[in-house]
């Protein structure tokens, strides 16, 4: 770490950047906290503290101060002085991580108090890599197709990953992964929190993690578990060449990003880092009650981006990313909660770095006023429950009427066109981390959470899924043919939409999780992908239907349906009965029974040729098949869901088609 000064005091250093900042020569140390009376900075040789430092200055509520001699590799912590009065908890016996550590070494424990001989620290980093050619592939919303991914389940149980780097950051850009991926044809992994956390308490004791890791505590550190650390390199080092890897095959990288509270949780957690360095600062506090917490996020606490502090905390960390790892969007995780009562929306809009990266929020919270679907500004992606919700609801409960699954296929304009906003607004899914995988969509009717230990009260209760019949596993040849079309039906409804897909890591293969949808805390083989045993078909499958959407562009539109005329002399988009008309108004108040029907002209583009094609989408949810009087003109099948070779059928059809039970047809017109 190299040689400290001799007498063991600090320079006054500066109050800019936030965080320990190596210069060649020294390492200056920044802390923000408003309520501190002093600052002492801690610095470690193995897990012992071996110099206390005071640090020397405070100028605008930033404690700072530059240890001559200092380099990477050195640990340090700070114990922090304060008063004792409601709404601080203020405690110099405990040791503090940095908000802005790059790096953590050394481990956490809920066991003792004072810290037990191993604690958690900041390490200083030298930030610099061959990043190489490395750039953004910068892929289009309008072409993105999202896959929702866990860093260690993706490839804990992949036999063609190398053994020492299953689970990691070097496993999931590993050759065998990114040939998974090429095949599918998605555009960007959407990773599963690798912000360093910690598993809760409750779960330690009842021998159980926080799988998911949704219970962040340094936003700018990447999570150390992922890291296979070859070849001598830092768990930094492991997560850019990661990128760099999937940048080179034309992958983007979004992170899940949790800024909304973290794991300090609530007034009886544990005193870490924010809750220590400045309470009243960094969290929500009650006005009556300044000594627990408002929780709109259900995990405890809430964090406070109203304070301009904070709020720059979660600017720094989301800069630091883009700009220093190269990642290229980000899923906020309770988005609600962070425009409350702060100016974050116009922050990130301001923004020049971050004016690249793809901005996706989960548009609710907890907290009042909670549910914000299609108010977010434009730019941003919103995940899509209406879409979930009402698809599962067409397709297994026929609770969701045909107008409202169209508009749910026509990009939910209700919701998201405003203020110039494209379809693209929509993020669409069926299925995500937070609940039933497909495959158990289709084969529970009912949450199976008993391993969670919480007596199967956790998860949500209603989840518009259906068993086809029998509960979990069956050799039923009806059950197991329904289920076959419905996962296949459930796809190709979510890529032949307007809006981007986001598809959930393993549904491509028939990934099961025995009926647990709420598995935050299985780390083992009920959530790793078991790749030994994928379901091969419906991965081509599904390949298939991302090549039908990169071919189709009307199935990416980046411009709203509107039925009307285009420069080609064709509506966009004819919605169309089966009985051979166009829908009609009282149509839509007494539609078929179970079927819905529409074709989209050819978009009008500069690359779009004059052979472009128009598309017509035939919908059978109903139990027994359906013919389709077709509109005029000759119509070639280009997939039918329900068949064991969907895409290899081109026949011809001029008048009618017969499409199965619970199933979709798409043909081209010749």
């Amino acid at each position: 770490m190299g040689t400290l000064n001799a007498g063991g005091s600090l320079k006054d250093g500066r109050s800019w950047p936030l965080g320990a900042h190596w210069d060649g020569s020294g390492v200056n140390f920044a802390l923000f906290s408003a309520h501190a009376e002093r600052v002492e900075l801690c610095i470690f040789e193995g897990d012992a503290v071996v110099h206390t430092l005071h640090l020397p200055r405070c100028t605008d509520q930033v404690w700072h101060g530059y240890l001559p001699g200092a380099a990477p590799g050195l640990c340090y912590a700070y114990r922090v002085h304060g008063p004792n009065a409601p709404g601080h908890r203020f405690d110099p016996r405990r040791l503090l991580v940095d908000p802005y550590a790059r790096e953590l070494a050394g481990n956490f424990s809920y066991d003792a108090f004072p810290p037990p001989a191993s604690v958690l620290k900041a390490r200083v980093v030298d930030e610099a890599f061959d990043w190489g050619s490395d750039k953004p592939p910068a892929t289009p919303w309008a072409d993105s197709v999202l896959y929702e991914i866990h860093v260690k389940g993706a490839t804990y149980k992949h036999p063609g990953v190398p053994e020492a780097l299953r689970g990691t950051y070097a496993g999931l850009a590993s050759p065998a992964m990114l040939e998974h991926f090429r095949r599918l044809g998605i555009t960007a992994v959407n990773l599963l929190p690798v912000h360093y956390f910690l598993d809760e308490e409750r779960l330690r004791h009842a021998g159980l993690s926080n799988y998911w890791g949704y219970n962040t505590l340094a936003f700018f550190a990447p999570e150390a578990r992922y890291a296979a650390r070859t070849d001598g390199q830092s768990v930094i080092s492991e997560f850019r060449s990661m990128v760099r890897t999937l940048h080179a095959a034309g992958i983007e990288v979004i992170l899940d990003v949790v800024f909304n509270h973290t794991a300090e949780t609530d007034e009886n957690g544990p005193t870490v880092s924010f809750r220590g360095i400045d309470n009243s600062s960094y969290y929500r506090l009650p006005a009556g009650n300044p000594n627990i917490y408002e929780n709109f996020s259900g995990c405890g606490n809430t964090f406070n981006l109203a304070h301009p502090r904070v709020l720059q905390l979660v600017m720094d960390a989301l800069r630091y990313w883009v700009e220093e790892m190269h990642v290229d969007g980000f899923r906020f995780d309770l988005a609600a909660t962070l425009t409350r009562d702060s100016c974050f929306l116009a922050a990130v809009r301001q923004d020049p770095l971050l004016a690249r990266a793809k901005m996706i929020a989960e548009p609710w919270d907890l907290g009042p006023d909670g549910y914000h679907l299609g108010r977010f500004p434009p730019g941003w992606g919103e995940w899509n429950d209406r879409f979930r919700d009402v698809t599962r609801a067409f397709w297994l409960t026929g609770e969701a009427e045909t107008a409202v699954m169209a508009q749910r296929v026509a990009g939910s304009s209700e919701i998201f066109r405003h203020n110039g906003r494209a379809p693209q607004a929509g993020v669409n899914f069926i299925t995500a981390h937070d609940g039933f995988t497909l495959r158990d969509l289709v084969s529970y009717q009912h949450k199976h959470n008993e391993l969670n230990g919480e007596n199967n009260r956790d998860g949500h209760g209603h989840n518009l899924s259906w068993n086809c019949g029998e509960e979990g596993e069956s050799s039923d040849p009806i059950v197991r043919q329904r289920r076959y079309h419905l996962e296949r039906a459930l796809l190709t409804s979510l890529f032949v939409a307007q809006g981007v897909p986001m598809l959930q890591g393993g549904d491509e293969l028939g990934r099961t999780q025995s009926g647990n949808n709420n598995a935050y805390c299985q780390d083992n083989a009920l959530t790793w992908i078991d790749w030994q045993h994928a379901d091969t078909e419906l991965i081509e499958f599904t390949a298939g239907l991302i090549r039908l959407r990169q071919r189709f562009s009307q199935l990416r539109s980046s411009t709203w349906l509107t039925g009307q005329i285009n420069a080609r002399g064709k509506r966009d988009i004819v919605w169309w009965h089966p009985g051979g008309r166009e829908m009609s108004g009282t149509d839509w108040h007494s539609p078929p029974r179970g079927a819905l029907a529409f074709f989209l002209a050819p978009e009008v583009t500069a690359d779009a040729g004059e052979n472009a094609q128009t598309l017509l989408v035939l919908i059978n949810r109903d139990s027994d098949a359906q013919t389709f009087h077709l509109p005029p003109g000759s119509w070639q099948q280009v997939c039918d869901s329900s068949s064991s070779a969907p895409f290899a059928n081109s026949l011809s059809r001029v008048d009618t088609s017969l499409v199965a039970a619970r199933s979709v047809q798409l043909l081209a017109q010749e």
